[in-house]
């Protein structure tokens, strides 16, 4: 049986454990560089023991940011900050991963924000352009260079943001793509095209993942079946692990939408896993540990992503190994093992 404390494999990356840190946003920066915040969030977490760190969403343009607080990776500059929390967070054996995204019409601090539609997100948020053609093939090379800096700065894998809401999954769904041109004819067209050009500048031995709303959530939104075929779309592409998550795409239906709870998610991930036929990551209020193992060992997931778990306790991984068996400390550094 597969347990949620022993190493897992994908391509060149090794874990340790089978728990990843959920990328959460601390917008906390300044200019999208990381600073003695996100240095201390992360590397406590590697402290922490947990397997794979999933920095934040990070953008490849100034202006896709959620905030003008929000990380990015625009420029060379950016490389030697998140370097340092790379390197340091290997030497307390962790593995780290960068998720690359733009948030498209949901950045709030750009004046003008660009997107697959002309629509805005909500009443709250500036009237988006809609992106054209040559437009939009610009901001494919902007996610390529991000992914070069990404190589360059350490990281063990890239993960694209292709869920709540953000630009390609508004590409990527009917109520947010209208568009008359071949994106409009092919839901999946624009992050296949993204994979493609992140992945030519990847080592081989790397691992690309998706981060993926299964269904959404707001009237109208897709099921299932398109989050599936979507999968299946990215994995032919060259995904390799599929995140998946759920919903982000507008105020959620109460016809499509049953509320939170332990372990929402899962199913979505053994669909999706038994769909496309690749590893996934489990997400949803995971931060029981008896659930996350649960996850595991049915295998409905092939990792599992904590987040506010985690956010609450930089140890949850050393606590929670100890909840499963009070002999194993292999996570444990040595300066803290006589606590245990």
């Amino acid at each position: 049986m597969k347990s949620l404390f022993e190493p897992y494999t994908l391509k060149a990356l090794t874990t340790k454990n089978r728990i990843v840190m959920a990328p959460m946003c601390q917008y906390s920066a300044t200019d999208g560089i990381p600073d003695e915040w996100h240095f201390t969030h992360y590397t406590s977490r590697a402290v922490g023991g947990t397997g794979l760190i999933m920095l934040e969403m990070t953008n490849v343009e100034s202006r896709g940011r959620i905030t003008d607080h929000c990380l990015g990776i625009w420029s060379d500059g950016h490389v030697p900050h998140y370097k340092r929390i790379v390197d340091a967070c290997h030497r307390h054996g962790a593995k780290v991963g960068i998720q690359l995204a733009h948030a498209g019409r949901k950045a709030q601090d750009t004046e003008t924000p660009v997107s697959s539609t002309d629509e805005a997100y909500s009443s709250d948020f500036h009237q988006p352009h809609e992106l054209t053609r040559e437009e939009t093939e610009e901001i494919i090379d902007a996610f390529k260079w991000g992914a070069q800096r990404a190589v360059e700065a350490g990281f063990d894998t890239i993960e694209l943001h292709a869920a709540h809401g953000y630009l390609i999954h508004q590409f990527q769904s009917p109520l947010t793509n209208k568009r008359s041109d071949e994106y409009g004819e092919d839901f999946s067209l624009f992050g296949r095209r993204v994979i493609e050009a992140v992945k030519s500048v990847m080592p081989a031995g790397m691992p690309l993942m998706l981060r993926l709303s299964a269904v959404e959530y707001a009237d109208g939104g897709y099921d299932i079946d398109h989050g599936t075929h979507l999968a299946r779309e990215y994995a032919a592409a060259g995904v390799d692990m599929i995140d998946v998550s759920a919903g982000g795409d507008g105020k959620p239906s109460p016809e499509r939408f049953n509320g939170a709870f332990p372990g929402y998610l899962v199913e979505y991930a053994r669909a999706v896993k038994e769909a496309a036929s690749v590893p996934v990551i489990a997400v949803g209020l995971l931060d029981d540990v008896n659930l996350a193992e649960h996850a595991v060992a049915s295998e409905s997931a092939d990792l599992v992503a904590i987040g506010r778990g985690l956010l609450r306790d930089p140890y949850w991984v050393l606590n929670a190994s100890q909840d499963k068996n009070a002999e194993d400390d292999a996570f444990i550094p040595v300066q803290y093992k006589r606590a245990y």
